[in-house]
């Protein structure tokens, strides 16, 4: 089922230009932009992955990961196929490349209110846009945040990061929470080796905390492509600097996967150092994620434990009613954050 894409310009000769995502695709007519699934017809601009979900879940808000945003609550996760990267290392490259490796399955599509529905009936507090790219099914995920927004659920959105200033402001009253994977603090990697830039990405950031989106960090820590000391210090700066140091930073470990499964997993070793250089450089919030340790949120004054974490399993432990620490008072910066 096609159905007409937002955010696009049309231009002469039957053109359109896509205003989705950074890309900013100029698709003639009857071919697709980068992300395969938004198709110029006749000079106009359709999305053929309205609807037509290839995962839905019941998952852990942790799992996003999404630690500091209504913690112990249950998020609706839904994907359609495709993505506007190519990231060789994508752990779920069966369902974000499928357009480019296959043809898109055809199936009974999923409506926005069935959506809601599913998400009420497993009392989820959150609908995520996650697994492959949320951007490129924008028109379904902006269809439905606004039907979840009514329903009084949240909104998240799992992301590459790499959508436009216009998308974002457009989804802005509707979009409570995102993940952004920055993938690398070089542009060379972004450009080689996942088909974008590094600088939209952290436009993309900056603009999220400048509308009020809570905002946590994930970087997948790959051998041999963003494992330099140097950059991830860099990394940390930045999220430091223009991001704050209340927001989150996820550093996850690699395993072989897709098409680099020549790789050894992260050291360990790597993962725990470059979580005391974020804390060093002053980050009040840094995890590490695909290891088994100690997750859990600590007071970044006193030290108190304040969420603790096994496994998926949250329990607020050490925070008052005001989501201040028992022990010393100091204020721990989240949304949603319960007491149990």
């Amino acid at each position: 089922m096609l159905h007409e894409a937002l955010l696009y310009d049309e231009l002469d000769d039957k053109q359109v230009q896509c205003n989705l995502c950074a890309h900013r695709c100029n698709i003639r007519e009857d071919n697709f932009g980068i992300c395969r699934v938004r198709e110029n017809r006749n000079g106009k601009l359709y999305t053929h992955v309205y609807g037509n979900l290839i995962s839905q879940n019941v998952d852990p808000i942790e799992k996003k990961p999404l630690y500091h945003f209504y913690p112990g609550t249950k998020a609706f996760s839904i994907a359609t196929p495709g993505c506007n990267f190519r990231c060789p290392w994508c752990q779920n490259w069966q369902i974000s490349q499928m357009p480019r490796i296959m043809k898109m399955p055809e199936q009974d599509r999923v409506m926005p209110e069935e959506v809601i529905a599913k998400a009420l009936r497993s009392n989820c507090e959150s609908i995520a846009y996650t697994y492959s790219e949320p951007t490129i099914f924008f028109e379904y995920s902006f269809d439905t945040a606004k039907l979840a927004k009514d329903a009084g659920l949240q909104n998240v959105y799992v992301t590459n990061g790499f959508m436009t200033p216009e998308m974002l402001e457009l989804f802005a009253p509707y979009l409570d929470a995102a993940n952004v994977d920055i993938k690398a603090f070089q542009d060379e990697p972004y450009r080689k080796l996942m088909g974008g830039r590094l600088e939209p990405v952290l436009e993309s950031c900056r603009q999220m905390k400048s509308l009020g989106i809570w905002l946590e960090v994930t970087t997948l820590i790959v051998p041999g492509v963003n494992d330099d000391t140097q950059e991830l210090k860099e990394l940390a700066s930045f999220i430091y600097e223009d991001l704050g140091p209340e927001t989150p930073w996820h550093l996850s470990r690699f395993f072989p996967q897709y098409k680099m499964k020549d790789r050894f997993p992260t050291d360990e070793n790597l993962l725990y150092q470059t979580k005391e250089m974020g804390k060093e450089i002053g980050l009040d919030y840094v995890y590490i994620g695909n290891v088994f340790g100690d997750n859990n949120s600590y007071c970044n004054n006193c030290g108190h434990k304040l969420i603790a974490r096994s496994g998926y399993s949250t329990k607020v432990t050490g925070l008052n009613g005001d989501g201040r620490c028992t022990n010393c008072g100091t204020l721990f910066y989240g949304v949603g954050i319960i007491k149990y």
